[in-house]
């Protein structure tokens, strides 16, 4: 299997596209759509020899400002592994992947939520979870919160730069203005 990158969703080839998609839609009906492009998505996709997506994600980026200083924040969105394939290491293969492209893409940290359940999972692909840590997504105007009524979130992160890592107690049991705008709310 090989792990395959693109730069924008648009280069993905259609066969594998339609894949994709049909993968979001087994993680989440009536939810898979595509992403804000102000958030520069880049498609990471599992690939049997024989062209069948086992997994797929996107890596989206933004500038965020916390406690006065600006970071260059990476996350992972609609993270998925084919039903079929699921408990064969292809999801945590993938997410590690990503991990180390969001790290090789210059990114001073990786900050994202999961459902609390899937925490171990991300924990053994390298991410660490956040104890306490709050994203906000959504817009100022319009915030939304991952410790809203109904939701069971964790906040799971790496930090690469050396001035992420020093700043890493930082974002530890607080709120983050992720603001990632009205498609992608929370990614």
């Amino acid at each position: 299997m090989k792990v395959r990158t693109y730069e924008t969703e648009g280069e993905v080839p259609a066969e594998l596209c339609v894949q994709a998609e049909e993968l979001r839609e087994q993680a989440w009906p009536g939810l898979a759509g595509p992403h804000d492009p102000a958030l520069r998505p880049v498609p990471m996709l599992l690939v049997t020899p024989e062209g069948v997506v086992t997994a797929a994600l996107e890596i989206l980026t933004k500038d965020i400002v916390h406690r006065g200083r600006t970071y260059r924040a990476s996350g992972l969105s609609a993270v998925a592994t084919d039903e079929a394939h699921r408990g064969r290491g292809h999801g945590r293969r993938l997410v590690a992947a990503a991990r180390t492209e969001i790290a090789e893409r210059g990114a001073d940290l990786g900050l994202f939520t999961c459902d609390r359940e899937l925490r171990g999972f991300y924990e053994g692909a390298g991410w660490q979870v956040l104890e306490g840590t709050v994203l906000v997504g959504g817009t100022p105007q319009e915030p939304f919160p991952s410790d809203r009524e109904g939701f069971d979130k964790v906040t799971v992160a790496s930090f690469f730069t050396d001035r992420a890592k020093r700043d890493a107690e930082a974002f530890r049991g607080c709120r983050i203005e992720l603001y990632p705008g009205v498609i992608d709310r929370l990614w």
